[in-house]
């Protein structure tokens, strides 16, 4: 076999992090030391990383590196996710949940949720959430693991994770120098470009050494120090759309509240969430600072943390949005240096792991033709979009007009993609998410329906299965998840079970 003399040799990361070390440990697994890695960062810069909310995916991805899941949870001080509960989103004094996996296995070709919907308009008072066993489970502070039997009630759930995202970070640098890769202390303060094409040909730290690659991957947060000082790529803004702006975040000692889901708490110019751990409580409050002072933000934090607070506040700064080239000539932007969707869905280390894996499918050599790029461009914007509008979702639809934020938030103009699908939910309870959204039917059924977007009418379908006896099967499958969650573990008993806890940090 032929050898490739364009081949790519040499990577270089700049940036740690949880983006960084996520890439730097795919990237050696993937290529089994076919070319060096070295990933370059500052102590002195530090991270973003105040502690991580997950969805599902998470779990493929720590698979695809070996990793053991009770050795993870015990080294990150990790903790299991249902799924989140938003309160005070669709009107105050009101809650919800997003569910991971789907409300109860349908019965019929007819969704279950359909049934539901003409069950309500006849005055069942039944809750959607009722036939969701997360939920159900969740709200009992229980940990149901799924089952593969799809005959199994288990087997409609799904599960992520919360964990310390400095922790998971160090564990991820532990496994990828293991594999090869070299890390190296610094500070990058210049970026050296080829005179002819423009791409980066290599990196000066401020101790004077020079580095050289063939691939650059930016992980250096929201500056993008290569993918936008350097390159001078452009942001896409989106803040007209998802107008917070600013976080304020402080760690709380862990309560008895020891819930096995996020919560997300409405607020008058934004929201908090809460992330309980196994050794304390993740808190933050994002929020507009055009509608609220710095000072009350953080009032507002401090004030509704259930612990002691364990550190000063933190305060960030961000731009909803996007750079409007992900991959530009030689460089790959990841994690925050890619973009910015607020954390009211848990997306962000979800983004970092779809990167990569999108960056090994269309791993370029040297020569470096444009229809990767253009291909890798493509699908992540796409992605972006499809998480923009689900977001935008949860404060379009609420009723809230007790401040100036809500009531622009009800009052702004929406992304004609999000307009289609909210018009086709109120007219008939349909639901129209493509496959190749992050978000699909189940995702979208939730936040419409705790959002108090409640359909006109049900599908028409439903009238004409005159055959089956809805109601019973209904009332049968709230009887089945009631006696289910009995039988379940607690949030702790499940983690200690997996031998997946420790006493100190």
């Amino acid at each position: 076999m032929q050898e490739n003399n364009n081949a790519i040799r040499k990577i270089v990361i700049v940036g740690g992090g949880s983006s960084g070390w996520m890439s730097a440990a795919a990237l050696a697994n993937a290529l089994q030391g076919g070319c060096a890695i070295t990933l370059i960062e500052s102590d002195e810069i530090g991270t973003i990383g105040v502690g991580e909310a997950t969805i599902p995916g998470i779990k493929l991805f720590n698979q695809q590196l070996g990793i053991d899941e009770s050795e993870f949870l015990k080294y990150t001080q990790g903790t299991f996710k249902l799924g989140i509960e938003f309160i005070n989103w669709g009107k105050q004094g009101h809650s919800y949940f997003h569910p991971f996996g789907v409300f109860a296995a349908d019965f019929d070709q007819v969704p279950l949720y359909q049934y539901w919907l003409r069950a309500r308009h006849q005055g069942d008072t039944s809750n959607l959430y009722d036939y969701s066993l997360a939920w159900c489970a969740a709200k009992n502070g229980k940990m149901v693991p799924p089952s593969r039997d799809p005959r199994l009630v288990q087997s409609t759930v799904d599960y992520a994770y919360h964990f310390d995202a400095g922790m998971y970070a160090k564990y991820l640098r532990d496994y990828s120098e293991t594999r090869g890769v070299t890390r190296v202390e610094g500070k990058v303060i210049d970026v050296r470009l080829n005179k002819n094409n423009g791409f980066i040909e290599s990196l000066q730290l401020a101790n004077g050494l020079i580095i050289e690659a063939d691939l650059f991957i930016d992980c250096s947060g929201f500056r993008g120090l290569l993918i936008e000082d350097a390159l001078k790529t452009g942001y896409e803004n989106w803040s007209h759309w998802l107008p917070c702006n600013s976080a304020i975040a402080a760690p709380c000692e862990r309560s008895s509240e020891f819930t096995p889901y996020t919560k997300s708490i409405a607020h008058s110019a934004g929201w908090q969430w809460r992330i309980p751990l196994q050794h304390r409580t993740g808190n933050g409050h994002v929020y507009c600072n055009e509608y609220m002072s710095d000072v009350q933000a953080e009032d507002i934090l401090v004030n509704n943390l259930n612990g002691k607070i364990l550190a000063d506040p933190r305060q960030l700064r961000f731009t909803t949005g996007h750079r409007k080239k992900f991959w530009n000539k030689n460089c790959v932007a990841i994690g925050l240096a890619a973009g910015f969707m607020e954390p009211l869905e848990s997306t962000s280390l979800h983004l970092v792991q779809t990167a990569i894996t999108r960056l090994i499918a269309l791993f370029p050599d040297c020569d470096f033709q444009p229809l990767a790029a253009q291909e890798y461009n493509r699908i992540t914007l796409g992605e972006y979009e499809g998480i923009r509008d689900f977001l935008i979702l949860h404060y379009k639809a609420s009723e809230r007009n007790d401040s100036d934020f809500w009531r622009y938030c009800s009052a702004m103009k929406i992304p004609s993609t999000l307009q289609y699908k909210i018009d086709h939910f109120k007219s008939y309870g349909r639901l129209v998410s493509t496959k190749t959204e992050l978000f699909v039917n189940p995702s979208w059924l939730a936040v419409f329906i705790g959002q108090l977007v409640i359909p006109e009418r049900y599908p028409p379908l439903v009238d004409q299965r005159t055959q089956i006896d809805a109601t019973s099967r209904l009332a049968n499958l709230r009887n089945i998840i009631d006696q289910t969650v009995c039988s379940l573990p607690t949030h702790q008993e499940y983690l200690n079970h997996l031998g997946a806890t420790q006493i100190s940090s």
